[in-house]
């Protein structure tokens, strides 16, 4: 039987953000999650009058398929799940984080299954054609990153997600988009980071609740070839199934020449998946005022009030500068003073200090 609050985090998710409609059909992707949320998903997709569909998995499964994967039957898999994504109106992805390092060492298969698999179901059909959502379920683990007893996490858990006026939210950043459709040159100085690039006539998105839970962000993409500097980024953050720490980047032209981290031939490697890895396809303000520290869970950290993301790899349909990549990853940096503070400036204002916004366009967003 569903909880009360798995029955408010699934209205949520249902009635706000994927918006369902009456006759829409939505695939529940749940894995490592109770069968309860499960359930209270379910019965918001009849509620809204759209038609369920689900997806129940767990890490394992996952990791035994993609281990043993081949070209071949990465093609027929692709094949019948991109005709299921092209038949969903919404997609609504849920998932317990059990073990982060699942995916370490599986090998050729995982770059397999995200060139093939990934890059067709995920970044060409849900993203651009359907209504989706993806968050996490809370779990012992994410507890233990977040230092806090499990008990202690759940309640932070929902009062991030589900106990927040994202309504409220998405007013307060109609101002910042305004500003940062019209800027042209962006830049970023903090410890170990002077970073400029350009933004002109990308535009800017609002993150509000419809795509990630929680949510609390305003990201473009930065022109292709103009990054030029270098950034340092001062959290911790697992891709693929491995932690990485203390990664920096020396960026000339657009491209990463230089990658450093506390295992910088991992790095390397993943910057060498395909040719436009080692460029940029997304910038990003974190401005969710109740998350304030990182926890290394990307759907978190990269909303933290007072942080950014610089983001190798691919770009988002919906603010576009071409770059197509097998490789998205949110790295994230925060310019609070416990962090070694930083600045933002757009076409040479100054967009916010140590974390906080000053430029009145923006501060709403505090």
């Amino acid at each position: 039987m569903s909880s009360h609050k798995e029955q408010q985090l699934a209205h949520l998710l249902v009635t706000y953000s994927v918006s369902l409609k009456k006759g829409e059909r939505c695939l529940i992707n749940a894995t490592d999650v109770p069968i309860s949320m499960v359930e209270a998903l379910i019965e918001e997709v009849y509620q809204a009058g759209g038609y369920p569909e689900v997806n129940i998995s767990n890490i394992a499964i996952e990791r035994a398929l993609i281990k043993g994967a081949s070209s071949e039957s990465l093609t027929g898999w692709t094949d019948n799940d991109s005709y299921r994504m092209n038949n969903m109106d919404a997609f609504i992805g849920i998932r317990g984080i059990v073990n982060p390092a699942e995916m370490a060492h599986v090998g050729k298969g995982y770059e397999l299954y995200n060139k093939i698999y990934n890059n067709k179901v995920h970044h060409d059909i849900r993203v651009p054609h359907t209504k989706w959502v993806v968050l996490r379920y809370p779990t012992s683990l994410m507890a233990y990153k977040a230092n806090m007893s499990f008990k202690e996490f759940e309640e932070y858990f929902y009062r991030v997600t589900s106990e927040v006026d994202y309504e409220a939210m998405d007013k307060a950043m109609d101002k910042a988009k305004a500003f940062m459709d019209q800027v042209d040159r962006v830049h970023i100085i903090a410890k170990d980071t002077d970073l400029s690039f350009s933004i002109k006539n990308i535009g800017s998105v609002k993150c509000s609740g419809h795509r990630n839970i929680p949510d609390g962000e305003v990201y473009s993409a930065p022109v292709l070839n103009s990054v030029n500097g270098v950034i340092h980024y001062n959290t911790a953050s697992t891709y693929h199934g491995h932690t990485f720490n203390d990664v920096r980047f020396v960026i000339k032209e657009g491209k990463i020449v230089e990658a450093t981290s506390d295992d910088t031939i991992a790095i390397n490697k993943v910057l060498d998946s395909d040719k436009v890895a080692r460029y940029f396809g997304e910038f990003a303000l974190g401005c969710n005022p109740a998350i304030t520290f990182a926890m290394d869970n990307t759907l978190f950290d990269e909303k933290i009030a007072g942080s950014i993301h610089f983001t190798p790899g691919n770009a988002y349909t919906n603010c576009d500068n071409t770059n197509r990549s097998s490789v998205h990853w949110d790295l994230v940096q925060i310019q609070t003073p416990q962090y070694g503070g930083g600045e933002i400036w757009m076409d040479g204002e100054l967009i916010r200090k140590d974390g906080v916004f000053v430029h009145p366009s923006f501060t709403d967003l505090n």
